[in-house]
């Protein structure tokens, strides 16, 4: 049984039980606590003590994501709603690590900008999202008594369901809601803070227990919503904080010291006392406008745009809410500093030497300087894997950004990505399901460029919308309805190891069998990965109107193992094209593309 702050996860199939890990309450009985009632008298949340909680929730869901990346519904090594959500929190304690005020409201506002920037996948996007309507909630107050609080978490509910096309319950969103209902509706004069969290995590407990009764296919799976699972982890650790169970002062996200020496020796080594400056910083900046210092509501960059072309090139400058995110090449980086001083301070500053990035491309040719004139399109791609990354770009790709199950892009990853691509429009692809919210919080942030994101749900998707895309045309909604079109007429699949026993779709599935994947159905299961591969890829061409396959090799298969299924859709499928990339993608030892 699945039990949030207890064991571990266990085999699927067993009765799901979720038993609160702190609070001990019951739904409909529920009561506070046993604890003393002076224990209870915080009538106010107060910017301080939502940076602590927010740290102990991070420092909670740390500690637990594997389990949550155990909560998958297919038995596939793919799991990752963890760790998205995990890094997503973590985002935000990394923008106000250093925020010196006691205002509510301010906490709140920063500390959700940093998670929509870093939130990852589709969980990581929907918390962020929750914690971005909360923020709103919290405007104009300093402090917020139990009916402020549940009222901004309400606006933090609805913006998570307005964040999704198609909300689905039984998921984050319900565990979400029906907490925030509970608690809020248990608010009485007498109410403190921790009389709400007790009841808003009692309920989130009992939430969490009756997705699989909401959503099938987590009952056949035997799991809890694995999103779901993280919001009360992160809760969880709010709540322990909040009744002084544990102390998260001292608990920091912590930063891969070995890159940074490697990233200094390599400096070191390129750059020396005789080396001369040839190419300029690159300067980037993420600037939080003051209003001690500028009309924030009247400020435009583009006079700023002005002033950073007078001293540099390859200028990107945009403004979501307050803050103002910078990028230019220049010889006078301090100038820079000085100017934007003016109106405001620094979130984050990175300026890199380009002679170093010069030197370091020596071999293989200089690195490109972004031209001033923007081109009519742009492309990026997430891709997973080097011969899918090398595909991308021979086809056409500006950029690509690597990233895939278990290795999901930013929000922020995207929005760099853009930055670096010099078009009026810019094409993505983000070739996975649980990559689409990131593109597009990423695009709906960006305001130099017109982004469209192609809803690529695979590489094989996307592979054949760009292969379909004319990029010579006018109108950039029609080259995308292009696109779209093209992926209509194409049909995906994949097989993967199986990491657990389990019976889904019709399908009885042994641990360490290999599994085929169509859509979102498993269609086989075998105990040899080379019969998987074929039969999985017989059944794609079985599909009305299929006759071309195109096979991505992953990293864990050879030579040989590709061969033999050549050879064997040769011999029993003449009539089929076949083609096959060396995709070198992980997880997956075959994706396959028919149409």
């Amino acid at each position: 049984m699945f039990k949030p702050g207890k064991g571990e996860t266990p085999a699927p199939k067993t009765k799901i039980t979720v038993k609160p890990a702190s609070s001990g309450t019951k739904s409909k009985t529920r009561k506070s606590s046993g604890k003393k009632k002076d224990s209870y008298d915080i009538k106010y949340l107060t910017g301080w003590l939502m940076t602590k909680m927010a740290r102990g929730g991070a420092k909670r869901l740390r500690s637990n994501a594997e389990k949550v990346n155990k909560l998958n519904v297919f038995p596939v090594p793919d799991g990752d709603t963890g760790d998205n959500m995990r890094m997503t929190i973590e985002s935000g304690i990394a923008a106000i690590e250093n925020l010196d005020t006691d205002d509510l409201a301010e906490v709140m506002r920063v500390f959700s900008h940093g998670m929509l920037l870093g939130a990852r996948g589709n969980s990581g996007v929907i918390l962020s999202q929750f914690f971005a309507g909360t923020a709103k909630g919290f405007e104009g107050a300093v402090e917020a008594d139990p009916y402020t609080l549940g009222r901004a978490l309400q606006m933090g509910v609805k913006q998570a369901y307005a964040s999704v096309m198609t909300p689905t319950e039984g998921t984050i969103l319900t565990v979400a809601r029906e907490a925030v209902d509970y608690a809020t509706s248990k608010i009485t004069p007498s109410s403190t803070i921790r009389t709400f969290f007790a009841d808003f995590v009692g309920e989130m407990h009992e939430s969490l227990e009756r997705t699989p009764e909401a959503l099938a296919v987590l009952k056949e799976a035997g799991v809890v919503d694995s999103g779901g699972a993280g919001l009360l982890y992160i809760m969880e650790g709010f709540n322990k904080v909040l009744n002084g169970e544990e102390d998260a002062d001292d608990d920091q996200t912590s930063v891969p010291a070995p890159a940074h020496a490697a990233k200094a020796a390599a400096v070191s080594s390129s750059f020396g006392p005789d080396s001369k400056m040839e190419y300029g910083y690159c300067t980037e900046l993420l600037i939080q406008l003051m209003r001690d210092k500028t009309d924030i509501d009247a400020f435009d960059v583009e006079p700023l745009k002005e002033f950073l072309s007078g001293i540099g090139n390859s200028i990107v400058a945009f403004r979501t809410d307050s803050i103002v995110k910078i990028h230019v090449h220049t010889f006078e980086p301090e100038v820079v500093l000085a100017h934007c001083r003016e109106f405001g301070e620094f979130l984050a500053v990175k300026i890199e030497n380009m002679s170093v990035q010069h030197t370091e491309t020596d071999g293989a040719g200089p690195a490109p300087e972004i031209p001033v004139e923007k081109k009519k399109y742009g492309v990026v791609a997430v891709t997973n894997g080097p011969g899918i990354r090398d595909m991308f770009l021979e086809m056409g790709a500006d950029r690509t950004i690597e990233g895939g199950q278990t290795n999901n892009p930013s929000t922020n990853d995207f929005i760099e990505a853009f930055e670096k691509i010099p078009a009026e429009c810019i094409f993505v692809f983000p070739n996975n399901g649980n990559i689409f919210m990131a593109a597009s919080q990423a695009a709906k942030f960006y305001t130099d460029a017109k982004v469209i994101v192609i809803p690529s749900k695979d590489v094989g998707t996307g592979y054949v919308a760009l292969t379909a895309a004319d990029l010579s045309g006018d109108d950039p909604d029609a080259i995308a309805e292009e696109m779209k079109a093209a992926m209509q007429n194409v049909t995906s699949g994949y097989i993967s190891p199986a990491v657990r026993d389990a019976e889904m779709d019709g399908v009885k599935i042994h641990k360490g069998d290999t599994i085929g994947i169509m859509g979102k159905k498993i269609v086989l299961s075998d105990p040899d990965m080379r019969c998987a591969a074929y039969r999985l890829a017989v059944k794609l061409l079985e599909e009305p109107g299929k006759f071309m396959l195109t096979v991505f090799r992953g990293a864990g298969t050879t030579e040989e193992d590709q061969e033999d299924l050549r050879r064997c859709l040769e011999e029993n499928c003449p009539s089929a094209e076949v083609y096959f990339v060396d995709g070198g993608q992980e997880i997956y030892p075959y994706i396959f593309t028919a149409e």
